[in-house]
């Protein structure tokens, strides 16, 4: 029989170390919130293909979907032949999105080429080339998207500079001992000391920080984003690729603010666990590059974007907004007893909207210093 070991093995000859792993397991079957390894073992899947299957694994309406659809065919490239379920996604999207006005999708295949659109848009309507972003935000790996990405190792480590004109505000959170009058003065500096706002294209931000730890934005710093985008002619981008479609709660995590971005890059859990990824915005700024500008040639994929309509079939049919909450409840009143137990490791903050529930594993109980070697063991 084939173990986890062996294939571990194999993977560390024909695989590149830059591809780092969370467990030692090789997937061998999964099942809504359950896995099994190729040595039979059964799991609890918490990870969830990082933040993908939110309707579970194998949901039998998207399997059938693509089943469906595999059938008739599984490419063209939309830019050469188009077809209907990219234009009905693109439809049903910018209907739920909570931009008002006229809006508009375009579809990409990874999360770090909808953020790297997200700013190519953005620069296309402003006709300018700066970029804001925060500390601890995760946009991707590849050149822009890690530039974008307020986190050097291991994203930045050894892989040469970064491209220039993206500055970096701190995020604000009772964590890091950084407030949002913190954050703003800290903004305030960038445009006296490095760049006028009137180069800036865009300020990009997280909702919730998914790879800096679940740490939600305050309301009075989006409002404030919102003001000093509008004052400047700035382009306001929420990254949701991790906290769209329910995680949160609410379908956008934004629908928990009364400020609106201009672009909202969508998002992980979009396909069900196909690779489809987009950016969704008001219609002058989408419009703004030519034609060729953007697309890709999965882009939009139409196995993914049949995926994706049987998700948001499921959302609706299954009320998973509503089982998000209930989670997240659930998480949280559970996590504050186990808070007042002696005979368990402290942990503190315990945060987050809905079901993107995160807490701090510390050193001393009703201390605030983080215990990264405990957490190391809690995870593995």
């Amino acid at each position: 029989m084939t173990t986890n070991a062996d294939l571990l093995t194999r993977r560390n000859a024909a695989v590149v170390r830059g591809i780092g792993h969370t467990t030692p397991l090789s997937a061998f079957r999964a099942r809504n919130a359950e896995l099994w390894d190729i040595e039979g073992k059964r799991y609890v899947d918490f990870a969830g293909g990082i933040a993908v299957v939110n309707t579970g694994h194998c949901h039998p309406r998207i399997i059938a979907a693509v089943q469906e659809q595999m059938e008739r065919f599984t490419h063209t490239c939309f830019q050469v032949v188009m077809y209907e379920p990219y234009i009905a996604l693109a439809e049903r999207l910018n209907a739920l999105v909570p931009i008002s006005g006229a809006v508009k999708s375009a579809f990409f295949t990874t999360g770090a080429e909808a953020t790297e659109n997200a700013i190519k848009i953005a620069r296309a309507a402003t006709g300018r080339s700066g970029v804001i972003a925060f500390t601890g935000g995760f946009h991707g790996r590849t050149i822009l998207a890690s530039a974008l990405t307020g986190k050097v190792v291991p994203y930045k480590k050894g892989l040469g500079p970064a491209l220039p004109e993206v500055w970096h505000v701190p995020f604000p959170s009772a964590q890091n001992d950084v407030s949002v009058e913190d954050a703003l003065k800290y903004l305030g500096f960038i445009f006296k000391a490095d760049v006028d706002p009137s180069r800036v294209a865009t300020i990009i931000i997280e909702p919730v920080k998914g790879e800096g730890g679940f740490h939600q934005a305050p309301q009075e710093l989006l409002q404030a984003l919102r003001r000093i985008c509008d004052e400047h002619g700035i382009v306001l981008i929420a990254d949701e690729v991790q906290t769209g479609f329910g995680r949160t709660g609410t379908m956008f995590a934004m629908e928990h603010y009364d400020v609106e971005a201009d672009l909202i890059c969508v998002a992980k859990s979009l396909a069900g666990g196909f690779p489809l990824f987009g950016v969704i915005g008001r219609e002058p700024i989408m419009d703004a590059a030519e034609p060729g500008g953007l697309g890709g040639t999965y882009a939009g994929n139409p196995l993914a974007c049949v995926a994706a309509l049987a998700v948001l079939d499921v959302f609706e049919d299954e009320k998973l907004l509503e089982r998000s909450q209930a989670i997240g409840a659930r998480l949280k009143a559970r996590l504050e007893a186990l808070q007042t137990r002696n005979d368990l490791l402290p942990v503190r903050a315990i945060r987050g909207p809905g079901a993107m529930v995160a807490f701090d594993i510390v050193k001393d109980r009703g201390g605030d210093e983080p215990d990264p070697v405990a957490t190391k063991h809690v995870v593995q």
